[in-house]
């Protein structure tokens, strides 16, 4: 599919780039047209170079273009014909009350009267010009009219407010650009609960027990089913994803902490896509301290979980999880190394330097100058024996 990506002349201009690069890696083919003050921000040339197209910079080319002919003089009609989606973002008030009255005195105001494709609109402003009542007002024309307004976020502005007026992030913009493109509308109307992610299961502050889900799949049908008209809401464990534009989001961290979130929305719910990997097998109650670093090891087939319930290994786990089998006898961490350090067998590097000390201290003072020669030889070859290095 063919999009035409309007940039106006915005400070937010500059992140037009990475849009019609994300665009791009969609499998979008991206035709730019830029108007009068965008090139005063970015040059053609940077959009030339990043969609392999050439840029429409006006209504009236340069001079050295080439020669004039009917092409040329019906551009705006050719490229509305052959897009797919009109696309302006970053889109200034001045654009906005241009759209909204129907004047079309460039190239961009002009194709978008001439094109019958749908239209995606992303506002970037400053935040008292973005609540000033006309341009509310453009923007009701607009939206009345069919046309997709994402609206701009909240944060910090170029002009040193705060407020709404940051152009909306690239992820949601193009998920209105898929909402715009997408034939199927089958699921409107319809609420769809969808579970994504793993779950922790936390055994004490350090360790937990979880799975390897990324959550992609429950992500993707979140994002499918906004495409098909659908209101969403997603329930995810903890992934490095960012929620789709448009769904409610719910995050979670256990399976106990999904399953109540489920519950809360199940009512007003008519589809449900159990996408996550919830723990089948809860830790059990939280152990505050984390457990000794020399404690007793676990008998065999006892679960993690059996000491942050007993606060020690249970002698033996034949009741389920370990469930009221006593704890053993408490010993103090500097016993424990003791006895530990008592037991442990003597390396043998350990024994290899051990011999050759005792060797070296057969060598007497009174011994020739030439014995005492060689024993320090052959010292110093056992010693270099045992090093690693």
């Amino acid at each position: 599919m063919r999009i035409a990506l309007g940039v106006t002349g915005g400070v937010a201009a500059y992140k037009a780039a990475e849009l019609a690069r994300r665009l791009q890696q969609d499998t979008f083919d991206v035709e730019v047209i830029m108007t009068r003050g965008a090139e005063e921000f970015l040059r053609p040339l940077t959009f030339a170079a990043i969609t392999g197209d050439k840029v429409i910079p006006g209504m009236f080319g340069p001079s050295d273009s080439g020669p004039a002919n009917v092409e040329s003089a019906i551009e705006h009609i050719a490229v509305a014909q052959r897009i797919d989606l009109l696309l302006i973002a970053p889109a200034t008030a001045d654009i906005l009350a241009k759209l909204a009255a129907g004047i079309a005195d460039d190239f961009l105001t002009t194709l978008y009267l001439a094109t019958k494709a749908p239209v995606v609109v992303a506002p970037a402003m400053n935040v008292n010009m973005w609540e000033h009542a006309a341009t509310q007002e453009n923007l009701a024309r607009l939206r009345a009219r069919g046309v997709r307004v994402v609206d701009p976020d909240e944060g910090y502005l170029a002009c040193g407010m705060t407020g709404a007026g940051r152009l909306a992030g690239h992820e949601a913009i193009l998920q209105a650009v898929r909402e715009a493109l997408s034939p199927r509308r089958d699921l409107a109307g319809e609420t769809v609960l969808i579970t994504a992610g793993p779950t922790c299961e936390d055994i004490d502050p350090v360790r937990y027990l979880t799975n390897r889900s990324s959550g992609r799949m429950g992500y993707a049908l979140a994002e499918a089913a906004l495409s098909r008209g659908a209101a969403v809401v997603l329930v995810s464990g903890p992934t490095s994803l960012a929620p789709p534009a448009g769904a409610g989001f719910v995050a979670v961290r256990s399976a106990g902490g999904m399953n109540r979130a489920v519950g809360q929305h199940l009512e007003p719910s008519t589809i449900i896509v159990m996408g996550g990997a919830a723990g089948r097998h809860p830790a059990g109650p939280w152990a505050p301290p984390k457990g000794e670093r020399g404690a007793a090891p676990l008998p065999a087939g006892c679960p993690p979980w059996s000491r942050a319930r007993t606060g020690g290994p249970p002698a033996s786990c034949s009741s389920p999880r370990g469930v009221g089998a006593s704890p053993p006898a408490a010993s103090s961490g500097r016993e424990m190394s003791r006895r530990t350090s008592r037991n442990r067998p003597t390396s043998p590097r350990r024994r290899s330097h051990s011999a050759t000390a005792d060797r070296a201290s057969t060598v007497q003072p009174g011994m020739p100058s030439a014995s005492l020669s060689r024993a320090k030889s052959s010292r110093s070859r056992r010693a270099s024996a045992v090093r690693p290095w």
